[in-house]
């Protein structure tokens, strides 16, 4: 499945775009601040349902106005094509809409269209809490098992509604229990499918990571969590009166970690601003492999500015991989226009070149 065109209004800093683009390589070359991101992001949106960075839709009005809209239409391996919208309203809920009907749940989308985006807000990865790496586990499970994503959203409201249990002045024990008894549930499942995604992370990051740095150094994701130490319904039963005290659930899933180790120690502390990216570039191709095969197709890749901080070896190495058979429709975004002009003369593969100025975007014939 690839993304044929791309129709925007008001959606950030870009009043009105329609862009074909191509099935394979597709780069966007412009200053920062003219609308490369936001181009990427608007595709990552018609996947994900909504924006990459922001955690608000209202971030995503252009300035001073009241709606916005993107509309992409994608082309199956039978060549059947489909339209995916999004509107947005500042007076009335989002819609999302697959042809003519309308999702009554955005969770239904997930996973439609499989997408992965490497940026260089990733570096929140190495540098932020537990809750930027467990947002990224969640987001990349999300799209390839329906499950998981059940399973979180439910595990989320229970903890809620546990939460505001344990706020009370009494809390009824049985009542503790029976909340404790579902979440656990809930967990079990979150847990078994966070250690196999590990697993499986690991080794693909580590041969990534080699042929980007040509390095030897080990690299390992670690998985850290309460249930390491037995089911969380009998953690939570030894934790029963702390929390009372404390008005809140202290052990469960929402406290996971990965730790992402270079020779054994955190990469935020011992990387190099080089190898912080390699390994973030790594982990993202790790992803589209893992997608890749959960889907029998390639994901949809999104690569916004890449090869700033990586030398010219790296950039090499970076596209050797992204150019192979295996890789599908890949949108790359730089701001150094000779840099992407010897990348696109480079490639052996079919690619389209645009320049964006002001959120408008011209393609570059020839």
């Amino acid at each position: 499945m690839y993304l044929k065109r791309i129709s925007l209004t008001n959606f950030k800093n870009i009043p009105e775009a329609q862009i074909e683009f191509s099935r394979g390589m597709n780069c966007i070359n412009g200053n920062n601040g003219q609308g490369k991101t936001n181009l990427l992001d608007a595709i990552y949106y018609l996947s994900m349902t909504k924006s990459y960075f922001d955690a608000a839709d209202r971030f995503t009005f252009r300035h001073g106005e009241q709606t916005a809209s993107v509309q992409g239409t994608y082309v199956s391996a039978d060549d059947t094509e489909e339209t995916i919208t999004v509107l947005l309203d500042k007076q009335a809920p989002k819609q999302v809409r697959r042809g003519k009907k309308a999702y009554e749940r955005f969770s239904d989308h997930i996973g439609l269209i499989p997408i992965v985006m490497s940026s260089p807000t990733d570096t929140a990865l190495v540098n932020d809490a537990g809750s930027e790496r467990r947002r990224f586990v969640n987001t990349f499970l999300s799209q390839t098992d329906k499950a998981y994503l059940r399973n979180l959203q439910d595990y989320n409201q229970l903890l809620m509604q546990r939460n505001k249990l344990l706020k009370q002045e009494t809390v009824p024990a049985d009542l503790l229990d029976v909340f404790s008894a579902r979440l656990a549930e809930y967990a079990d499942y979150i847990y078994h499918k966070r250690a196999e995604l590990c697993d499986r992370l690991t080794p693909l990051v580590a041969r990534y990571h080699a042929m980007l740095s040509d390095d030897a150094e080990e690299v390992k994701l670690q998985y850290v969590s309460d249930l390491h130490n037995g089911s969380l319904e009998d953690i939570l039963r030894k934790e029963a009166e702390r929390e009372r005290i404390l008005k809140y659930t202290t052990a469960g899933v929402h406290h996971d970690d990965i730790l992402l180790l270079l020779d054994g120690h955190p990469l935020r502390k011992c990387g190099s601003q080089g190898q912080q990216k390699s390994f973030l570039i790594a982990l993202k191709l790790a992803q589209f492999t893992i997608m890749k095969e959960s889907y029998s197709f390639p994901p949809i890749l999104l690569l916004d500015d890449v090869f700033d901080k990586l030398d010219s070896k790296r950039v090499a190495q970076l596209l050797s991989i992204v150019a192979g058979e295996d890789f599908g429709q890949i949108f790359i975004t730089d701001s150094n226009k000779v840099r992407l002009g010897q990348i696109v003369a480079a490639l052996d593969a079919e690619c389209a070149m645009f320049d964006v100025e002001e959120g408008r975007y011209t393609r570059i014939e020839g």
